[in-house]
C-alpha cells in the first residue's frame, strides 16, 4: 500500500496524457510542455539540457583520463619504442630473419617452438618468444627476448611498461580490483553516450554554431569551443562510446551468455571463434596461452595485451599452440635436427609476400626447430578485415625444403560475430594504416579537448550567479580545482611518466612500478597545487609545467641515449622522430592555452571595464558614461564589490 501511496503522489507532479494521444503523449514533443517535480515546466529540449551537464559532469573526470590514455592507445607502440632507448639504434635489411632465428639457436635451443615479430614501420627491434620444456602453461611459461636486427644479438633494454600501461589504464585504471574498475568505466561509458545523445538534442543549431566560433567572449567562447570539438568528430564520438560498451558488454551483461550455455563462459568464446573442431584443426590459431586461460570479465578482446609479441591484442600469435604440436612424437627422438641456418627462410619470405601481393612479413614460427618434420609458419603484417578482427593470412612451409604445405582454413564469423568485430575492431584500430591511425589519433584528440571544454563550460556558465550571490559555493570550488588537476595535471603526471623513464637507472630494481607511481605522485602533486593556489594561478602554473616538460622531452630523448629528432627522421624512424613531434605540437598547445588563461584580465582589473552583473565604480570612464539607470546589483554592493574581489584574487 505504501508503494501504491508513492505511485499515486508522483502522478500529481506528471501533465496529463490526452485521450486518443497513444504514446506520443508521453513524450513531451514541439509545444507540448513536460514538468518536473519541483512544479517548473519544461520542454523535451530543457530536459535533455539537464541530462548533458550533469551526465558529463559527474563523471567528466574520469571520461577525460579514459580519453586522453584512450587516445594515447593508438600510438602505444610508438611510446613503447621511445622509451626503451636501446632499441634506437636497431636497424633492419633482407637477413634480419635468418639472422633472428640463428640467435634463437644459441638462446632457446632446447625450446619447443620460437615465435618471432619482425621489425616494421612501428618497431626497430625483433621481438622473441620461446617455451622451454616444461614451461608452466599460458603466457607464464612463456620467455621473452629483444635482438637487434642488424646483429641479432639480444638487447638488454630497461624495464618499463611503456605505452602498455597507459593501454591498461584506459579501461582498468589502476590499484582497483579489474572487475570494479571495468564495471566504473563501463558506467562512465555509458554516462559518456547518453552526454552525446542529449547534446544533439540540446544544441538545435550544433552544426551551424560549428563554423561560429567566437573567441575572447567567455561563456560563449567556451560553448563554441565545446560545440567545435564534439562535431568535428561526431561520428567517431558515438562510434568509440558504442563499440567501448560493446568491448565490456562481457562483464555488464553477462546473463545471456551464461543462461545460454550453463554458465560455461569459455565454450561461447570457444564457438565463437570458430568451434572447437576447427580449433583442432587449427590449434596454431589459438593466441598464447588460449587454452589455459579462462575468459575474462570484459571478454576475449581484453586478453594479452600486454607486449609486443605475446599480446597487444595483436590476432592469432601461435605461441600455444606450436608448443603443444612442439612435443616430441614416439619415433621422432632418432630425427636428426634441423640447422637454423639450413631453413631457407629468406625464400619463405618472397614466396610469401609474392602470395599476397607485395604485403610484408610480421611473423615467423618455427614449429619444433630441433626434430623433424619441422615446419614454419609466416603471418602477414597487418589486415584491413574489420570483420575478422585484422586477423592476418598464413602460410604454412617445410622448415628443411622450404615447399609450402596446406595450411588450416580460418574460420568465417557469423553473421553477429561479424557485426560485433567490424565495431570492436574500428575501436581498437590494429587495421589501420599510418593515415587512418592519425585520423584516429586526431580525433581522439578532439573527443579529449571536448571533454575539457565541457568541465570548463560548467564553471563558467555559473559565473553569473556566483556574482549575484557574491561568493564562491564549496561545489563550485571543488569543481574548479578537480577540473585543474584533471586536466592540466593529468598532462603534467603523463609527461612526467616520460621523464622518469629517462631519469631513473636503467638497472633499478622495479623500475617499471617506479614509473607507475611517479605517475601518480605528480597527479597527486598537481591535485594538492590546484587545491593551494587561486583558480586562476593553478590552471597558468600547471599548463604551463605540462608545456616546458613536454616540450623537453625530444632533448631528453637524445641526451639520455635515445635517437635524436634529426637523427631519427634521417633515418627514417618515424616511431620515435613521431613522437617527439607529437610532444613538440602538444608543448605548443598547452602553452598558448597558458598564454590565454593568463592573459585573460581578471574580473575588476581591466582598464574602462567592469565585471559582468556590478555597477560601475564611481569616477571611472564608464561611470561617466553610462545612462542614469538603476544598478542590477544596487541593493547587493556590498556582496557584489567582494566578489569581485574575489574573481580579482582567482
Amino acid at each position: 500500500m505504501d508503494f501504491i501511496r508513492r505511485i499515486t503522489h508522483a502522478q500529481r507532479f506528471l501533465p496529463p496524457i490526452p485521450a486518443g494521444t497513444g504514446l506520443r503523449g508521453l513524450v513531451p514533443v514541439r509545444g507540448t510542455a513536460g514538468m518536473r517535480p519541483d512544479g517548473r515546466q519544461e520542454g523535451l529540449r530543457q530536459a535533455m539540457s539537464w541530462a548533458h551537464t550533469w551526465s558529463g559532469l559527474l563523471l567528466g573526470w574520469l571520461l577525460f583520463a579514459v580519453f586522453l590514455t584512450g587516445t594515447l592507445s593508438y600510438v602505444r607502440d610508438e611510446i613503447t619504442v621511445w622509451m626503451k632507448p636501446e632499441l634506437h639504434a636497431s636497424v633492419a635489411d633482407a637477413g634480419t630473419a635468418q639472422r633472428a632465428l640463428t640467435a634463437m639457436e644459441r638462446i632457446a635451443p632446447r625450446a619447443e617452438s620460437w615465435n618471432l615479430v619482425l621489425p616494421g614501420p612501428r618497431e626497430p627491434a625483433v621481438s622473441a618468444t620461446w617455451r622451454e620444456p616444461g614451461a608452466a602453461p599460458g603466457r607464464a611459461g612463456l620467455s621473452r627476448a629483444l635482438l637487434d636486427a642488424g646483429t641479432g644479438e639480444p638487447i638488454a633494454a630497461r624495464e618499463t611498461r611503456g605505452g602498455d600501461f597507459l593501454y591498461r589504464f584506459h579501461f582498468e585504471l589502476y590499484g582497483v580490483p579489474r572487475i570494479w574498475a571495468r564495471w566504473l568505466v563501463g558506467i562512465a561509458t555509458l554516462c559518456m553516450l547518453a552526454a552525446i545523445v542529449s547534446g544533439v538534442i540540446t544544441h538545435k543549431k550544433i552544426f551551424a554554431d560549428f563554423f561560429a566560433f567566437r573567441p575572447g567572449k567567455g561563456q560563449r567562447s567556451w560553448l563554441d569551443a565545446h560545440n567545435a570539438t564534439a562535431v568535428l568528430a561526431l561520428p567517431f564520438h558515438f562510434m568509440i562510446t558504442f563499440s567501448g560498451l560493446l568491448l565490456l558488454m562481457f562483464q555488464l551483461m553477462p546473463w545471456g551468455i551464461q543462461a545460454a550455455y550453463q554458465g560455461d563462459v569459455q565454450a561461447y568464446f570457444q564457438e565463437r571463434r570458430g568451434g572447437a573442431q576447427a580449433q583442432q584443426r587449427a590449434p596454431q590459431a589459438r593466441a598464447p596461452g588460449q587454452e589455459a586461460a579462462p575468459a575474462p570479465a570484459g571478454g576475449p578482446e581484453m586478453r594479452g595485451q600486454g607486449g609486443r609479441g605475446d599480446g597487444q591484442g595483436r590476432q592469432g600469435v601461435p605461441d600455444g599452440g606450436m608448443a603443444r604440436e612442439g612435443r616430441q612424437r614416439p619415433g621422432d627422438a632418432a630425427a636428426a635436427p634441423i640447422p637454423a641456418a639450413a631453413m631457407p627462410v629468406a625464400a619463405m619470405l618472397v614466396h610469401a609476400s609474392s602470395r599476397w601481393g607485395g604485403a610484408a612479413v610480421e611473423g615467423v614460427t618455427v614449429n619444433r626447430p630441433r626434430g623433424r618434420p619441422a615446419t614454419v609458419e609466416l603471418r602477414e603484417r597487418g589486415s584491413s578485415s574489420l570483420a575478422g578482427r585484422g586477423a592476418s593470412r598464413r602460410l604454412l612451409f617445410d622448415a628443411a625444403s622450404g615447399q609450402p604445405l596446406p595450411g588450416p582454413d580460418a574460420a568465417a564469423p557469423g553473421a553477429a560475430a561479424a557485426v560485433y568485430n567490424v565495431f570492436t575492431s574500428l575501436h581498437l584500430g590494429r587495421f589501420a594504416g599510418p593515415a587512418l591511425r592519425w585520423l584516429l589519433f586526431l580525433s581522439g584528440v578532439a573527443g579529449t579537448l571536448m571533454v575539457a571544454t565541457g568541465l570548463v563550460l560548467w564553471v563558467a556558465k555559473r559565473l553569473p550567479d556566483r556574482r549575484k550571490l557574491g561568493r564562491t559555493p564549496a561545489g563550485h570550488r571543488l569543481v574548479e580545482r578537480l577540473n585543474v588537476a584533471a586536466v592540466a595535471g593529468l598532462m603534467v603526471a603523463v609527461a612526467a611518466y616520460f621523464w622518469l623513464n629517462r631519469l631513473l637507472p636503467a638497472g633499478l630494481a622495479g623500475r617499471a612500478d617506479w614509473e607507475i607511481r611517479g605517475f601518480f605522485l605528480a597527479w597527486a602533486a598537481c591535485l594538492a597545487h590546484a587545491w593551494a593556489c587561486p583558480h586562476r594561478r593553478a590552471w597558468v602554473g600547471q599548463l604551463g609545467l605540462a608545456a616546458a616538460l613536454w616540450a623537453a622531452l625530444p632533448l631528453l630523448n637524445g641526451l639520455t641515449g635515445g635517437a635524436a629528432l634529426p637523427g631519427s627522421m634521417a633515418r627514417g624512424l618515424w616511431s620515435v622522430a613521431g613522437f617527439d613531434l607529437c610532444a613538440l605540437a602538444t608543448a605548443a598547445l598547452l602553452a598558448y592555452a597558458a598564454w590565454r588563461t593568463g592573459r585573460a584580465a581578471p574580473a575588476g582589473k581591466a582598464a574602462g571595464r567592469t565585471p559582468a552583473g556590478t555597477a560601475p565604480g564611481p569616477g571611472t570612464a564608464a561611470a561617466r558614461q553610462a545612462p542614469a539607470r538603476p544598478s542590477p546589483v544596487a541593493a547587493e554592493p556590498v556582496a557584489a564589490r567582494a566578489m569581485a574581489g574575489e574573481e580579482a584574487r582567482t
